[in-house]
């Protein structure tokens, strides 16, 4: 299970590339990003062989919950840190948001030319467009792509390839706008700390 966790943590990143990059294609994906507030959906995620289903959500900024259907795991970021519980051993994982390529998606401010990222390749064909990106200072790591449906412009999918070089994938179905959750949706359920929803400095 902390595989799951790995992968998250290991969003993006990878060495220097030569491939083209359309302009273009990340400006549509950085006003489509900047324009979204929050989605909910269903997932899967395939690693390694295993496939795995569950719900997904996100409310920018800062916040994300992956629900899994067959295992008792649940990843959520509140705004400030990013949390891994493993309900069958009642353990938290955490991490500062802000130290995670995960957080770049929910930023307040997406900008995915002038900032900490790295786009090193675009890809697009009739139906989807993809941005493979990473964080710079940290090549290396790992990289992720994300991919959108072209037309509309609408989130369908990422790769995250970690510093092992270990594929995960995860395939988005039914996301909808969704900005109306409950009060601690995006808090664990024994996890004590107050919600940040403001999100912290990172974001802003």
């Amino acid at each position: 299970m902390k595989k799951i966790f790995i992968a998250i943590l290991g969003l993006f990143i990878i060495g220097t590339s030569n491939a083209a990059v359309d302009s273009t294609l990340v400006s549509r994906a950085e006003k489509y990003l900047n324009g979204i507030t929050g989605l909910a959906g269903d997932f899967v995620q395939t690693s390694n062989g295993r496939i795995d289903k569950g719900t997904f959500a996100m409310l920018r900024p800062g916040r994300v919950r992956l629900d899994y259907d067959n295992m008792p795991v649940q990843l959520i970021a509140d705004g400030k840190d990013l949390y891994f519980f493993d309900k069958s051993l009642d353990q938290i994982t955490t991490v500062p948001l802000s130290s995670t390529p995960a957080g770049i998606l929910i930023r307040k401010n997406i900008n995915l030319r002038n900032a900490d990222i790295n786009v090193v390749e675009t890809k697009s064909d009739a139906k989807t467009f993809s941005l493979k990106m990473n964080l710079r200072g940290q090549e290396g790591l790992g990289n992720m792509t994300v991919v959108f449906d072209a037309n509309p412009v609408k989130l369908n999918s990422w790769s995250v390839v970690d510093a092992t070089g270990a594929k995960t994938d995860v395939v988005f179905n039914g996301l909808k706008t969704k900005t109306s959750f409950g009060k601690n949706y995006f808090q664990i359920g024994r996890h004590k700390t107050v919600s940040t929803s403001g999100g912290d400095d990172f974001y802003d």
